[in-house]
């Protein structure tokens, strides 16, 4: 097997992550932030120690290396999804400038883990434009996904596109819908999430009709969330191995599909971590390299 950062269903090889004690620090920082970042609800930093130890126990079964990111006084709870802060190359990481402003801190400080832990480079998205790693989902080796979101900006992916396009890289703009407004945490992934070169969890009423076109073309089937399984994060699902997934619990329609498509589907409880967030099981993980199959 090779090891490739271009992929979203692959065997984990590594991974960044920001345990929840990093994240949320106190009962006092979490009171200070959860409503001005729109939390549905205060977390509890007890539930989300206990409910980030568990999620973290499946990671380890399935990762060979995680990386963990220091408490930061310069950055907010929001920074346990960390996957937004950045993305992954096998050219070198891509360091992001987020659409969220209150969110601006988060790359340096990956970028700084990145550079302790000797991971290279690429470059980064500098303002006007804005990226946000969840805008974004590999769908093979060489095709990148892009949603064009509030949080990711015509300027954002013209300057993603200058550094991926000399690796040959062909970057895929997917128009997303104003759905609930700026306001809200609304990204590509929240409506794609691969778990498989042939196999994706879809949320089809806000997925543009293009995209779904061109997955159709490249041979995916579609494992379709029902409404009511959406706000509750039934779309958001991490592969840890090709057809293996890590879902937030709660989603029993989208699991049932999930085994149905021959998928093994792990769940987690994520009331503080990740539903009162709305960071699923993809945002609170940064994979790095996944191993994929010798071509």
């Amino acid at each position: 097997m090779n090891i490739s950062c271009h992929s979203e269903f692959g065997k984990i090889h590594s991974l960044l992550i920001k345990r929840a004690p990093a994240a949320f620090i106190s009962d006092a920082h979490i009171q200070q932030y959860w409503q001005q970042l729109n939390y549905l609800g205060k977390p509890s930093l007890a539930g989300a120690v206990e409910e980030y130890n568990s999620f973290e126990s499946v990671l380890r079964q399935h990762a060979d290396t995680i990386y963990h990111l220091p408490e930061d006084g310069s950055v907010n709870m929001d920074s346990i999804y960390c996957r937004d802060a950045s993305i992954a190359t096998n050219a070198g990481m891509i360091i992001c400038n987020m659409g969220k402003a209150a969110r601006m801190n988060e790359p340096a400080a990956e970028q700084k883990a990145f550079e302790a832990n000797n991971i290279k480079i690429l470059g980064s998205i500098t303002a006007p434009g804005t990226l946000e790693g969840g805008d974004v989902a590999w769908l093979d080796e060489n095709t990148l996904a892009v949603g064009h979101t509030y949080r990711t900006n015509e300027e954002g992916i013209r300057q993603l596109k200058a550094l991926l396009n000399p690796i040959g890289v062909d970057v895929i703009v997917a128009a997303l819908p104003h759905y609930k407004g700026p306001s809200d945490v609304f990204h590509l992934m929240s409506i794609l999430s691969p778990v498989d070169k042939d196999l994706a969890v879809v949320y089809s009423p806000l997925m543009p009709i293009a995209v779904r076109d061109l997955l159709m073309a490249r041979g995916y089937q579609f494992v379709e969330v029902p409404d009511e399984e959406f706000d509750s994060m039934g779309c958001n699902v991490l592969a840890l191995a090709p057809r293996v997934c890590l879902m937030a619990d709660g989603n029993p329609i989208t699991k049932a599909a999930l085994e149905k498509a021959g998928c093994k589907v792990i769940v987690y409880t994520g009331t503080e971590i990740s539903v009162k967030g709305g960071g699923g099981p993809t945002c609170l993980t940064r994979p790095i390299y996944r191993y994929t199959p010798q071509t």
